[in-house]
Parts: structure tokens; C-alpha cells; sequence
């Protein structure tokens, strides 16, 4: 008896792309959590009162930069995004937007991004701007396709945007600012592991070489999920040791980090989609809830 084969659907070519289809080429929820984390490192770093112009200023030029690193990362992907149901809507794989359209609205973004913050903020914020680029677009991007390390290697980039922002408040990059790096580094991993559960044969489609693709009982993605998150919950106490909050962050950050570990151990337990499924919006409840008590308990 042979197997019927289920081919992904034909989108439409409708040519013409609309700012919808901008914000879509340029990741705008993403973006919007890079200019959140941004915007708390900003104020973390700041001493004094605070001056809301400079904070618009890194804010804005980090939001060009990752607009730039987003584009150029589908620009680079749309054949592979093509082929994966998930991301075949995009404006580039759908035809609505043309491959050298992309490059270049992400040439434009993410170069401007690094001038504006060499110019309007600091170096240091820049360089940092032009390393997340580098890092996204030149190591993440083709490692995709090689190696399972490609989401260690991803965290990395989605780890600097707080250190642009204490970069742009102090001018340099301390070592309470790591806090704040280690914080974001080891949230994404089980954000991550638990998209890569969700959309695993969506991905062995495009040929990218996920864990979840190569872990088809998913007790290995199960198992690093509950130590990344268990890390993060130890990273997320360090900034009252380095003296960015006050001890009223403690309790919080540990009930939310319990909260995530059990979501964790849950996903591991049972390995299913709705466990999976849990584990990523507990991660995107998690995050913004971290960053509010830090902001709320800053010293």
C-alpha cells in the first residue's frame, strides 16, 4: 500500500508588497522584543535622571539594525522558506516581494542602524550593533543547515541587544551588564528548543538540521530544555549579586523561574504538542515579566 504524499500548497503570486508586508520582512514582533530588552538595558545602565532622548536614540537605531539583520536573514532563507508551511507566506518566498527588494531594504536597514548609533549614541553601541548583525546573518544563518549548535550559536545575537542599550547609558560594557546577557542567552534556548518541537518536520522539510529534527522521541530536546531553563533561573538571581536590583527581585525571579523549570519538566514528561506548545508561551510570559520586576526593583 503505497503512502499518499502531502505536498506543501501553492501560494498565489500577487505582486506589490504593502508595509504589512515590511514589518513581516523585517520581523516586527521579533524586533519589538529586541527594542524591549534594549530599552531595560538602557535603563539599568542609566544613572541620574533619566534622559529620554539618548534612550530613543539607541532604541532607535538598534530597531534599524535588527529590521536589517531580519530582512537579510529571509532575503538569505527564501527558497528554504519556500518550501516550509510555516514561512511560505512571507513576502519574498510568495513572490509579493522580490529577493534583491529584500536585500535591499535590509542592506539599507541594517547599515543605517550601525551608522545612526555611531553617530547619535556611542561606538561601543555600534560595534555591538554590527557584531549582532554578523554573528545573525553570517554564522546562524548558513549553520542552519550544518549543525544542530546553530541555536546555541542564534543565541548569541539575541543576547546583545541589552548590551547595546547599557552600552549606550554608561559607554561601556561592564561586567553587570553580562547579567543581563546570560539572562537573555539561556531564555531562548528552551524558547527555541520548544518552537523546533512544534515545527520539527516542517523543518527536516526545508532541510534545516534541528535537535527535534534528529530526536524523534524528543528526550534529548526534553532533557536540554530543563537545563538551559534551570541555568536561566540561576542567571536571572545574579543581578541582585552584581547590585542592579534590590532583594524584593529574588522572590520573583525565583517563583517565575520555578514556573518556567516546571513547564520545562512538564514538555519533558510528556513530549507532546500541547507540552510544547505550553513551554512557548510560557517563555514569552516569562520574559517580559522578568524585565518588569527588574525594571520595578532596580537599585
Amino acid at each position: 500500500m503505497k503512502t499518499a504524499v502531502i505536498e506543501p500548497p501553492v501560494v498565489p503570486i500577487e505582486r506589490g508588497w504593502t508595509m504589512a508586508d515590511l514589518a513581516q520582512l523585517v520581523k516586527a514582533r521579533l524586533t519589538f522584543l529586541v527594542l524591549l530588552t534594549t530599552a531595560v538595558g538602557f535603563y539599568l545602565g542609566w544613572q541620574g535622571p533619566m534622559d529620554y532622548l539618548a534612550l530613543v536614540h539607541a532604541v532607535f537605531g538598534t530597531a534599524l539594525a535588527a529590521g536589517g539583520a531580519a530582512a537579510l536573514n529571509q532575503w538569505w532563507e527564501h527558497k528554504h522558506d519556500a518550501i516550509m508551511l510555516r514561512t511560505q507566506t512571507r513576502p519574498i518566498p510568495s513572490g509579493r516581494m522580490l529577493p534583491r527588494e529584500g536585500l535591499l531594504v535590509g542592506a539599507l536597514l541594517g547599515i543605517g542602524g550601525v551608522i545612526y548609533l555611531a553617530v547619535a549614541v556611542n561606538f561601543i553601541s555600534a560595534i555591538l550593533a554590527a557584531v549582532t548583525i554578523g554573528i545573525y546573518l553570517f554564522a546562524y544563518t548558513p549553520l542552519k543547515r550544518i549543525s544542530t549548535a546553530n541555536t546555541l550559536v542564534g543565541a548569541i545575537p539575541g543576547a546583545i541587544p541589552p548590551l547595546i542599550g547599557w552600552a549606550a547609558a554608561r559607554n561601556d560594557l561592564a561586567l553587570p551588564a553580562w547579567t543581563l546577557f546570560g539572562i537573555l542567552f539561556f531564555w531562548q534556548l528552551p524558547h527555541f528548543f520548544a518552537i523546533g518541537w512544534m515545527y520539527r518536520e516542517d523543518y527536516v522539510r526545508a532541510g534545516f538540521v534541528m535537535l527535534s529534527g534528529r530526536d524523534l522521541e524528543g528526550g534529548r530536546t526534553g532533557r536540554q530544555s530543563i537545563f538551559f531553563t534551570a541555568l536561566l533561573l540561576v542567571a536571572s538571581l545574579t543581578p541582585v549579586w552584581f547590585g542592579i536590583a534590590s532583594l524584593v527581585y529574588l522572590p520573583i525571579a525565583i517563583s517565575l523561574g520555578g514556573l518556567f523549570l516546571a513547564l520545562a519538566c512538564r514538555f519533558q514528561m510528556h513530549r507532546s504538542l500541547p507540552t510544547a506548545r505550553q513551554l512557548f508561551f510560557g517563555s514569552i510570559i516569562y520574559l517580559p515579566l522578568l524585565l518588569g520586576a527588574l525594571v520595578f526593583t532596580k537599585r
